[in-house]
């Protein structure tokens, strides 16, 4: 069996998904008008295959020659599918033998265009009611937003019809112009002297023949922008158990909106006081950097194209601000910290950047991450993020003031954390100890990456091995712990000495009278691998037996009357 013959028999083993769609030509033959539907179909999806001749349970019955002489030509069917599409796609065709039938596979890329059919048909992959993949209508707005995810659009460059200068504040300019001046070098300085059609060209936002939409959200009156970009909203809410305490919304333009949104952070952000040698250093309850950062996302990155409004929500335990709109194309709750930045509006994104209200860099989510962990909070939870809208919730109550001080002070020796550090350490003192596997998990890198930076951490005293290959783990050093004013969690973690392991093991024998390599690794937490080495010194000693065979094997005291060998 060749590798597309195996690959083949997976897909239909598995049935039809989102990315694979069978078509049976069993009763009705597929026409070449439904066969190119479904091939816009997957290509204003992810891609995949288009199967001919299965049946929706698997089964193959066969397909039936498209061509003259009983055959079907796969490069004819290439052209048929390239002259029937608007753009043309390109498919790869070919012939499959199956127990004894012919079957036609159709791969599809993803489009980097909406596409449809030369009839102007045009329908996208969805999931329906039930679940079950499906092709639906593929709506204007739909198409826009598809547009946008796929970086082929950016909806702050396209005009809004009927608007006209008239409609921008110049309030909204002087803005501009303020907010760069305070940010100083954050800031590109350029625009603090540029007049206002001079600002909204160098922020892209600049149109010959009209208003644009980003210069509505970015400099727009409030009456303008509620007219002409009706989906924009935001809102800023207080909830207090089960009762909202404040709830106001507002359809500002984007610079006020989160000024407007930071005096109201501010205004609530109380401080803890941590002593820092002879300083007393404020804590905040949430970091404003990280607070700040997630602000601009859902501003800049949530979709304009759907309905609802950015929502911020402070409660007694978390702090919570949601967008409409999933997350931007290629960026997963898996590669969050570690993909390149694609924001869904790339003008909006660098306005933001520009007018130094955000990193420049665009690595805004790390700068988050490290900033919660920085001041001895949570890490942020995007776990309730889903395809119609991204969640980041920072989370609050109180905050590990030791761990605040310790960070404190390797920055103050010259010795400043970076994001995969802080991270291994909250971890570490969190969970006690954790893997390499699980260390490359929580911070989306490699394990040969997170060994690298493991080792770093070893040399500079912060953590410590234990273990040996797979059965390594990690956890705080004994330095660490004296800081943290924990000295006995580091010997929790760290375990007992040799000789108190072999002791707690012969005292279960006595009392069980037998032991397995399974409960010594309990017993003593510690790795299997390390069970077997304490068990093979106890026998090696004379004080243990070894009796059983490969799974069924246990341990005994040793009696002078046993046969069993070691």
């Amino acid at each position: 069996m060749d590798n597309h013959e195996e690959q083949l028999r997976s897909r239909l083993t598995a049935g039809g998904d989102y990315y694979t769609e069978f078509k049976s030509e069993h009763r009705k033959p597929l026409n070449d008008r439904d066969l190119v539907e479904v091939v816009v179909c997957l290509a204003n999806g992810a891609g995949g295959l288009l199967i001919i001749g299965v049946e929706d349970d698997g089964t193959i019955t066969g397909a039936r020659p498209r061509h003259e002489a009983g055959y079907t030509d796969p490069l004819r069917l290439q052209a048929l599918v390239a002259n029937q599409t608007q753009p043309p796609i390109a498919v790869e065709v070919r012939l499959a033998q199956l127990d004894g039938h012919e079957l036609v596979v159709v791969d599809v890329a993803k489009s980097d265009r909406i596409v449809g059919t030369s009839q102007g048909l045009y329908v996208r992959r969805a999931l329906g009611g039930d679940g079950r993949p499906m092709c639906a209508p593929y709506h204007a707005h739909q198409m826009l937003a598809g547009e946008i995810d796929r970086g082929t659009t950016d909806f702050a460059t396209l005009e809004a019809p009927g608007a006209t200068w008239d409609d921008l504040d110049p309030l909204e300019f002087e803005r501009v112009r303020r907010i760069v001046s305070d940010a100083g070098g954050r800031a590109d300085q350029i625009l603090a002297g540029l007049s206002d059609l001079e600002i909204a060209n160098a922020l892209g936002t600049g149109s010959a023949t009209g208003v644009t939409v980003g210069s509505l959200l970015l400099f727009g009156r409030p009456d303008a922008v509620k007219r002409f970009v009706p989906t924009h909203e935001a809102a800023f809410q207080v909830l207090r158990d089960l009762e909202v305490e404040v709830n106001e919304f507002f359809s500002y333009p984007l610079f006020r909106l989160a000024e407007e949104l930071f005096t109201r952070f501010r205004a609530r952000n109380t401080e803890q006081d941590v002593q820092f040698g002879m300083f007393r250093l404020g804590v905040p309850a949430y970091s404003e950097t990280a607070f700040r950062e997630a602000l601009a996302n859902a501003l800049t990155h949530r979709d304009y194209t759907r309905r609802g409004a950015v929502h911020v929500q402070w409660s007694d335990d978390q702090l919570e601000i949601a967008s409409p709109g999933g997350l931007p194309e290629g960026v997963r709750l898996d590669n969050l910290l570690v993909t390149l930045p694609h924001p869904r509006s790339p003008v909006l994104a660098d306005a933001f950047k520009r007018t130094g209200l955000v990193e420049r860099t665009g690595r805004g989510v790390n700068r988050m991450y490290a900033e919660q962990l920085r001041v001895g909070r949570a890490a942020p939870d995007y776990g309730r993020t889903h395809e119609q809208q991204v969640v980041a919730v920072l989370p609050g109550g109180p905050a590990n003031l030791a761990m605040t001080r310790w960070v404190l002070e390797q920055e103050q020796a010259g010795r400043p954390l970076n994001l995969t550090e802080l991270q291994i350490l909250s971890e570490l003192l969190t969970e006690r100890r954790a893997t390499t596997g699980e260390l490359a998990q929580l911070t989306q890198r490699t394990e040969s990456e997170v060994r690298n930076e493991l080792a770093k951490m070893v040399e500079k005293g912060w953590v410590e091995a234990r273990g040996e290959r797979k059965g390594r783990t990690w956890h705080l050093s004994a330095s660490v712990y004296r800081t943290l004013d924990s000295s006995a969690g580091y010997v929790r973690v760290r375990g007992f000495d040799r000789l108190q392991q072999e002791q707690m093991v012969l005292t279960y024998v006595d009392a069980h009278g037998t032991i397995t390599r399974a409960q010594v690794a309990e017993l003593c937490t510690i790795a299997p691998e390390q069970a077997t080495r304490l068990l093979r010194r106890l026998v090696d000693k004379g004080e243990l037996v070894r009796r059983g065979q490969r799974k069924g094997t246990y341990y005994a005291r040793r009696h002078s009357d046993t046969n069993a060998t070691s």
